[in-house]
């Protein structure tokens, strides 16, 4: 009988969950990693329903994205959006490229078909090739909401429009007539290994672990939860958290972003230069602390990390793909 392929679940949004996840697939056999992804910025642009941090991870793992922005697609236009201000159009705010937008115009024409947004994803990622499995949180909208000192915004109002600059004042996860897709609650069900990846804890992870039941699952499941900290020197590597953190009263470094878990880790990894903060984390009931370099500005480097946090994780990089050490 050959030995099943292990089972990897990467939770992710924005960016540095997309690096995250093409780290993985440089370590994992294929159809081994499966990237549980936020919709809590999901919004509608033009009567399109775009989804960000879904859209930046299918773009990294198929090869598409726009390399310095780390997000939309390399060598995409801008025509539709030039013409849609031209006609006066609101919410021109949002960039959408043109080749991103017929992405956008075909989940808008599946979704009035009645297809889930798994299932759609599905379909946009075989496209595409992308070499791993992509589930979207939810099926039903869940959006995050900011209250700010300028008020309540939409999240992409607030971190597009206004550039994250507003002070945060609570953050309201709209999940109280949401549920966890049925694809994703399977695949943490059946997960070797769930890594949260060094995306935002309150802005990408947050809004999925207030999903109903998303939470209870993840801390009954059998699986080893590793959590890859966002911060380098104490600070975000990119986006706003760290300000977040101290508009909310929650503390700052490691630690605050270990207490935003809580008792779900069995483990964090932490970057070179926050090595002093060891102790501290292990006081505060962190079992494992590992200590490595997590800046993922490159492929080989977002490689590196991915078989730092398997090894943590108890899974045998090696015998998993040889060509990738």
């Amino acid at each position: 009988m050959s030995k099943r392929e292990p089972k990897v679940v990467l939770l992710a949004g924005g960016v540095g969950g997309a690096r995250m996840a093409r780290g993985l697939v440089g370590c994992l056999p294929a159809g081994s990693l499966s990237v549980i992804v936020n919709i809590g910025d999901d919004e509608h642009f033009h009567g399109l329903t775009v989804c960000p941090d879904v859209d930046t991870v299918t773009y990294t793992l198929g090869e598409l994205v726009h390399a310095q922005q780390g997000w939309g697609l390399a060598g995409d236009t801008a025509n539709a959006l030039a013409m849609l201000r031209k006609l006066g159009a609101s919410d021109t705010w949002m960039h959408l490229g043109d080749a991103d937008i017929g992405l956008h115009l075909f989940r808008a024409r599946c979704l009035a078909l009645g297809e889930t947004l798994t299932v759609i994803t599905a379909r946009i990622t075989n496209a595409l090739n992308v070499q791993a499995t992509i589930l979207p949180a939810s099926d039903d909208p869940a959006p995050t909401r900011v209250d700010t000192e300028q008020g309540s915004m939409r999240f992409q109002q607030w971190f597009v429009q206004h550039r994250a600059l507003p002070s945060v004042r609570a953050l309201w996860y709209m999940t109280e007539h949401a549920q966890v897709s049925p694809a994703a609650a399977a695949a943490l069900a059946e997960a070797d290994l769930v890594v949260i990846a060094p995306s935002n804890p309150l802005l990408s992870i947050h809004p999925m672990l207030a999903l109903p039941g998303f939470s209870e699952v993840l801390t009954t499941i059998r699986a080893k939860r590793i959590a890859v900290s966002p911060l380098i020197g104490g600070k975000a590597v990119k986006g706003p958290l760290d300000r977040i953190l101290t508009d909310l009263g929650i503390g700052s470094g490691n630690e605050a972003v270990a207490r935003l878990y809580g008792d779900m880790l069995d483990g964090i990894v932490i970057d070179e230069a926050d090595k002093q903060d060891i102790g501290r984390l292990k006081a505060a009931g962190v079992p494992q602390v590992i200590v490595t370099a997590t800046r993922m500005d490159d492929r080989q480097k977002a490689t590196k990390l991915a078989r730092t946090v398997l090894l943590a994780g108890g899974l045998d990089v090696e015998q998993l793909v040889p060509e990738a050490i």
